[in-house]
This record gives structure tokens, C-alpha cells and sequence, in this order.
């Protein structure tokens, strides 16, 4: 519980230090002018509204395998890290209350090990993507999308059970198992979702730009 908490205290006031909110404001259309709303208003609502039910859902049915989704490498690619960490926080204080079986204890380690480690380790990932191999939307897609979800996840979910959250009912090396199944599942609709949003809609990824991965040959 400690490591919990401070993991998700560390990433939440360094998010918070880079002021995410200012991401969803546009500058103003003309001098002196109101400030616009950004693209990522829409990706950041549908986080806060959708993802807390898939949280709680291991809590809201008995099956003997509950299947944990995390969506944290999606959010990171959507709105950015500084912003998707507290929305991640937010995912897990409001899965919480819809499922009174989650408790804050356990919401916590969701938040932490579902939430802020897989999104960190994705951050860090898609750096090193970039730095090595270039921005290529390939690289984007497949890389940092599907391959890298499925690797930021699992890594996230082993360092949890080691932490002591271990699946319910299942021994540890089937729960590695499980747990390496379900990183596929994830990294599935990230990538599915992710190559969708580069072809129709590229503003709700604060992690994409058309003028970084697809430049024209005049380099504009």
C-alpha cells in the first residue's frame, strides 16, 4: 500500500508541475480573442466516462478468472502523460464508487499498477522508439501502439503481482499466464484504435502529428 500510494503521489505532481490543462485550450483565433477548446476534450471525456466501468468490472460479476483491462498505454497516446495521469486517477476514484466491492485500497493498486506504471513505461517507451528508430507512422502504430502496450502492460501487471496483487484464486505462474493474455487484449484495441484515430481523426492523439511523421517533401 505504501508503494502504491507513493508511486501515484511521485507521477501525479510531476503531471501536475506541467500544468496538462493547458492542453485543452487552443490559442485564440485572432489577437485578444477567447481562448478555443481543444480536440482532446473529447478523448479525455470518453476516458473518464467509459474506462471506469471497465475497471470495475472484476468486482461487478464472480467468474473464476477476473479479467483486468487497463487502457493506460491508450490514454497515454490520446492526451499525453501529464494529462493522462490524472485522468487515470480520476478513472480509478470513480470505478471505486460505482463498485462499492473495488475499496480504496484496491482501487489504489488499480491506479498504480493499471494506471500510472503502464502509462509511465509507455511514455518512456515511445521516447526511446522515436530516438532509435525515427518517427515513422509504422513505427507508431505497430510499435509503440500494439507491441509496446503489450510490453509496457505485462512488465506493469508482474511488478504488481510482486507488489502483492496477485489475481484472485490463481497461482502465480498461471497467473503470469493470464496476465500476458490479457497485455495481448489490450494491446489489440490500443493498436486497432490507435490506427483508426491516424487515419480519420488525428487531433484526439496529443501524441501524433501529421507534421512530424508524414512531412512533406518541401519539409513543411
Amino acid at each position: 500500500m505504501p508503494l502504491e500510494a507513493l508511486l501515484t503521489a511521485c507521477a501525479l505532481a510531476v503531471a501536475l508541475w506541467l500544468r496538462p490543462w493547458r492542453m485543452l485550450r487552443l490559442p485564440p483565433a485572432a489577437p485578444g480573442g477567447p481562448a478555443g477548446v481543444s480536440p482532446l476534450v473529447t478523448p479525455l471525456l470518453a476516458v473518464l466516462v467509459l474506462l471506469p466501468w471497465l475497471w470495475a468490472l472484476p468486482t461487478l460479476h464472480r467468474m473464476p478468472l477476473q479479467l483486468q483491462w487497463s487502457g493506460a498505454c491508450l490514454v497515454v497516446l490520446m492526451l499525453g502523460w501529464p494529462l493522462a495521469i490524472p485522468a487515470l486517477v480520476a478513472v480509478g476514484a470513480i470505478a471505486c464508487v460505482l463498485s462499492p466491492a473495488l475499496g480504496w485500497e484496491q482501487a489504489l493498486g488499480a491506479i498504480a499498477w493499471q494506471g500510472v506504471v503502464p502509462a509511465t513505461l509507455a511514455l518512456g517507451l515511445g521516447a526511446a522508439l522515436r530516438r532509435w528508430l525515427g518517427p515513422k507512422p509504422f513505427i507508431y502504430v505497430l510499435g509503440r501502439a500494439f507491441l509496446g502496450t503489450v510490453l509496457c502492460l505485462f512488465v506493469a501487471s508482474v511488478l504488481g503481482q510482486w507488489a502483492g496483487h496477485a489475481l484472485p484464486g490463481v497461482g502465480n505462474e498461471l497467473s503470469l499466464v493470464a496476465r500476458w493474455l490479457m497485455a495481448w487484449g489490450d494491446a489489440f484495441v490500443t493498436g486497432m484504435l490507435a490506427a483508426i484515430f491516424v487515419a480519420f481523426k488525428p487531433e484526439w492523439l496529443a501524441t501524433w502529428s501529421d507534421r512530424l511523421y508524414l512531412p512533406r517533401p518541401d519539409g513543411r
